[in-house]
């Protein structure tokens, strides 16, 4: 009987080796994609983690989140998309798809967002470019878009000064409660 459980763990383990080692079906890709990327990361029940996506033409973000649950908000307005700003979303339990249309001013704001149902969540990105797609040519040289650009770089600018005034503001405001608390301490 001993032995019998034991080749039953062994066969168990075995099985489970196998299928960790063996790529998972559903990772084909379709012909004309090219992965860009392949971004891993963790992130905190009600957190927010940023990335930037600066490559032109049609992008597919598949998100799968590998731990906990992880949703996907994108934009073109701003850097730090999240729920309440956002463009485009995927905010299922499991596999997020956001399609990134060519027509999208760049940088585009990609936000990942830790669902805070679980204490952490760890995701896996992986970022496409469609081939299929094709470019047109005289799109970049066009003085809207060079326009949309300055704009851009305006907002961006503004942005950041916001975002050097803020941290400014907290270092300040953590080193005061660090000598208060020294002080009563």
């Amino acid at each position: 009987m001993m032995l019998g459980s034991s080749a039953l763990v062994v066969v168990l383990l075995l099985s489970q080796a196998r299928s960790f080692l063996s790529p998972p079906e559903d990772d084909s890709i379709p012909d004309g994609w090219v992965l860009l990327h392949v971004v891993q990361g963790h992130i905190g029940a009600g957190n927010y983690s940023y990335l930037r996506l600066n490559h032109d033409g049609r992008i597919i973000l598949h998100m799968q989140s590998l731990k906990g649950d992880a949703d996907l908000y994108v934009s073109d307005k701003t850097l730090h998309p999240s729920f309440d700003t956002y463009k485009l979303q995927s905010a299922t339990c499991g596999h997020d798809v956001v399609v990134v249309p060519g027509e999208f001013a760049r940088p585009v704001g990609i936000g990942i967002y830790g669902h805070p149902s679980h204490q952490e969540s760890e995701f896996e990105m992986r970022v496409f470019y469609d081939q299929t797609v094709p470019q047109d040519p005289f799109e970049k040289g066009s003085y809207s878009s060079e326009r949309e650009r300055g704009e851009r770089k305006a907002a961006r600018a503004a942005e950041d000064d916001f975002q050097e005034e803020e941290s400014i503001f907290w270092t300040i405001l953590i080193g005061l409660l660090k000598i208060i608390l020294e002080i009563l301490f």
